[in-house]
């Protein structure tokens, strides 16, 4: 699948700061040598790739908790938000089904302040 070309740019860019261009098969995303500083050989595991997530999340200021998953929906509403299709989001989330892929559509989320503020209380 092809993807997008800022995408593009910065996985080149990753892999050429990284070190790990020359090494097609190994993992893109590994853990760091201890006290190297350097990318090692094995892969990043899930779990610390989501605590990575987390921790950067809370360093920026974001309390709402994140995860990985959290850029999957931000891509799916994304891409449908500017007129895409259900049945193209879920072949590139390589879903079975699209009803999986409306798990991760938050556009029902857009709710504004002004909607909000129609309440009377």
């Amino acid at each position: 699948m092809p993807c997008h070309h800022q995408l593009e740019e910065y996985l080149h860019a990753y892999l050429e700061q990284s070190g790990i261009k020359g090494d097609p098969k190994g993992s893109l995303f590994r853990t760091i040598q201890r006290g190297t500083g350097q990318l090692s050989n094995a892969p990043l595991p899930q779990a610390n790739a989501h605590a990575m997530v987390r921790r950067r999340a809370l360093a920026a200021g974001i309390k709402t908790p994140i995860g990985n998953h959290t850029f999957r929906a931000t891509g799916i509403t994304a891409y449908l938000k500017s007129g895409g299709t259900l049945e193209n989001a879920a072949a590139m989330a390589n879903h079975a089904s699209t009803r999986t892929t409306q798990l991760y559509d938050r556009r029902s989320d857009d709710i504004s302040l002004d909607e909000v503020e129609r309440i009377r209380v």
